[in-house]
């Protein structure tokens, strides 16, 4: 944030002479009956006006105009929106950034405003009723930040209490209508834990990309808003975006122009240096992605990168791996690797004009960079160093106790998603957050604090992981192994309300855990055993169970809230329940029919109508989900695997059928007999997929 020496003199001094207030902390409270003292938000039809001023960043008018969209969606009455205008109503709502907004400084200088506890801090807000704050106005709500993030989290922080969730637009929750809204207290909120806490976007093939092209022509800045919108109402500020055949930066001169404007810090992932995406190298790249033999025309392309970052909010990756994500040739040296990293560092410093040091970098080491790292290869300082997941959630290393401090600090990748060995995942939602709690957790406690970074596939249908990585990061000390299944139940009430909140946290917690029994894409007929304990049947009598709950509540909602719940809870548990039963009743075709039984047939069709069922539940979910809003969504791959990649379409499990049913009464058939069963195995195409496979195999 830049002030003015002026401002920021009027700002430290104005702080300093304020009478003592108790900055701890409180809840804001929202409530729809008026005790005396409250602000009143919205009452009889009317609400509040907004005032900012346009001095304040863009981006922050940006949120307080999505606040008056919100405000609107929850009372009916749309409030007046004012700039630079001095208030004249009896109550107003006051929004702006300190250094930024002349309102909120003049609230600061008249000693109305204590804004001590958030000044020059990074991402922080308070939002407080103030008596009377200008003359002739008798209460003002103000939301005020520390800098342009703090004030926007400021903004959505009312917007979600007063009931537009963060989803609204990416899983249709509906807001929580209400005709009066009064507000009193005082919340302060920030600095977060950890720095820079963001979303990858990966691994978009067939399904977001497939949406995106349908509904905006492309990963472009029209697109890009939704994300960037989302991401900043969960509190959320960082973003590697979708590589597999877009360039972010090059494909829309608007992408990264907006980013910058909303207050999205953009990186590119762990294997694309300095701020290129490997999609470009694809397609203007000459020569081999080998530093060795092509360094001149490497240079060349990195340089652009940065030149075209130019002053933007951005951290910037370091190093390379080999081309398209694989492994560096098994004689890669470090001593190449470290003269990789001093070659770029010094382009960054040439390009900006400015020391390296105070350019945002990170170190991705992940797989096989690992080995270099454990072997003593070495980045400067100042240079954040991001440990990895082994894809599947386990961290693969941290900071030892003894480490002593990095200026650039420690962060995270981890994965909700994956595509490489030893199998793709990356359909629905297998990640339980107590196991995202228990891994971040102690990334933690080891000191990693700088940069959490989640790859989250096509971001639906990984809503629910999605907030809790988001929120944790914010504030870990929040929730705990006691009380983190709460974070599920308090969740479900943001979404859905209070009724049903219990049961919709124990659906999407039970789902989740059995999902991460066994992800989907690695299921098999012979996953669980049909003979020993009945464990088969057992899965999948949970799943039914689940499904049966999930129904019933599907039922009971309000006609608004069923797209989101369909999103969010039914869908998920439906298609799980559908093809765990698909491999156990193919597992137990299989094996009547090596003993020659009568069931074999009726358990073959039985099969079938599974297979078609999961083909029926997917195109709803495209085809007819709020009115086609999300079609392409569901087209991820998850049936056929027979080895890492997903197969370019679904095939259905391989089921046996009895030639001679006359012939099978009790007899035993001898396995792999032609006489008693033949196979069938019918493809299913699915709509519009994209010829596009990807070479990537670790993402």
């Amino acid at each position: 944030m830049r002030l003015t020496h002026y401002r920021t003199l009027l700002i430290t001094v104005g702080c300093a002479l304020m009478p003592s207030l108790s900055l701890k902390a409180q809840d804001l409270i929202i409530s729809l009956k008026q005790k005396p003292g409250d602000f009143t938000l919205s009452a009889s039809g009317k609400s509040a006006s907004l005032y900012t001023s346009s001095t304040d960043y863009p981006g922050v008018i940006r949120a307080v105009n999505n606040l008056k969209a919100d405000i609107t969606l929850v009372t009916d009455a749309a409030p007046e929106l004012i700039t630079d205008k001095a208030p004249s109503d009896k109550e107003v709502v006051i929004v702006g950034t300190l250094g930024k907004s002349i309102l909120i400084d003049q609230l600061i200088q008249n000693k109305k405003l204590d804004g001590s506890a958030i000044a020059g801090k990074w991402e922080a807000f308070l939002t407080q009723v103030v008596e009377k704050p200008f003359p002739g106005v008798d209460r003002a709500l103000v939301i005020a930040g520390s800098d342009k993030r703090g004030t926007t989290f400021g903004i959505y922080d009312l917007s979600k209490q007063i009931g537009v969730s963060p989803w609204y637009w990416w899983a249709d929750v509906p807001a929580k209508k209400s005709n009066s809204l009064f507000v009193s207290g005082r919340y302060v909120s920030g600095e977060p834990a950890v720095k820079y806490r963001g979303i990858f976007i990966n691994d978009e093939e067939p399904a977001l990309g497939r949406w995106a092209v349908e509904k905006y022509g492309g990963f472009n800045h029209s697109f890009y808003e939704k994300v960037f919108e989302l991401i900043l109402r969960l509190k959320g500020n960082y973003l590697w975006p979708a590589m597999w055949w877009a360039g972010f930066n090059a494909d829309d001169p608007l992408n990264p122009q907006l980013a910058d404007e909303y207050g999205v810090v953009m990186g590119t992932s762990h294997h694309e240096p300095m701020m290129r995406a490997h999609a470009e190298w694809k397609k203007t790249g000459v020569g081999e992605w080998n530093y060795e033999t092509n360094a001149p025309t490497l240079q060349k392309f990195w340089r652009e990168g940065i030149e075209r970052m130019g002053t933007r909010e951005s951290i910037v990756t370091l190093a390379m791996r080999g081309d398209g994500d694989m492994a560096m040739s098994a004689d890669t040296k470090t001593a190449l690797l470290e003269r990789i990293v001093k070659d770029q560092r010094d382009i960054i410093q040439d390009v900006t004009k400015n020391d390296a040091t105070k350019i945002p970098q990170l170190w991705a080491i992940y797989k096989e960079v690992q080995d270099y790292y454990d072997k003593g290869m070495r980045v400067p300082d100042d240079v954040t160093l991001l440990f990895c997941d082994d894809n599947w959630g386990n961290i693969r290393k941290l900071p030892k106790i003894d480490d002593k401090p990095r200026s650039g600090g420690y962060g995270i990748y981890y994965h909700f998603d994956y595509v490489g060995d030893p199998r793709n995942y990356k359909w629905l939602n297998t990640n339980p957050i107590i196991k995202v709690w228990e891994q971040m957790h102690l990334a933690y406690s080891y000191g990693v604090d700088r940069i959490w970074i989640v790859n989250v596939g096509d971001i639906k249908p990984m809503e629910f992981p999605i907030s809790f990585f988001l929120d944790y990061a914010w504030d870990p000390k929040k929730w705990n192994q006691n009380n983190v299944e709460e974070y599920t139940r308090q969740w479900s009430e943001q979404q859905f309300g209070k009724e049903y909140a219990t049961d919709i946290a124990d659906i999407i917690s039970k789902y989740t855990k059995f999902n991460g029994r066994r992800k989907p894409e690695l299921l098999t007929p012979e996953t669980y055993s049909l003979v020993n304990y009945n464990e088969a049947e057992q899965v999948v009598s949970d799943y039914r169970k689940l499904e049966k709950k999930a129904e019933s509540i599907y039922e009971k909602i309000p006609p608004a809230q069923k797209d989101a719940f369909y999103q969010l809870v039914l869908y998920p548990v439906k298609a799980c329940a559908n093809l765990n039963d698909l491999y156990f009743t193919t597992g137990k075709n299989r094996l009547y029919a090596s003993q020659g039984r009568l069931a074999t047939d009726e358990l073959a069709e039985r099969a079938k109508k599974l297979y078609q069922t999961d083909k029926d539940l997917s195109s709803h979910y495209n085809k007819t989900l709020a009115g086609g809003k999300w079609n392409n969504l569901m087209n991820q791959i998850h049936i056929g695997y027979t080895y890492w990649q997903d197969p370019k379409e679904a095939v259905m499990p391989e089921v046996k059928t009895i030639e001679n049913p006359a012939n099978a009464e009790m007899g035993v058939a001898v396995e792999g007999s032609e006489k008693y069963w033949t196979s069938s195995s019918p493809e299913a195409v699915l709509p519009e997929f994209n010829s596009y496979q990807p070479q990537l195999r670790s993402m």
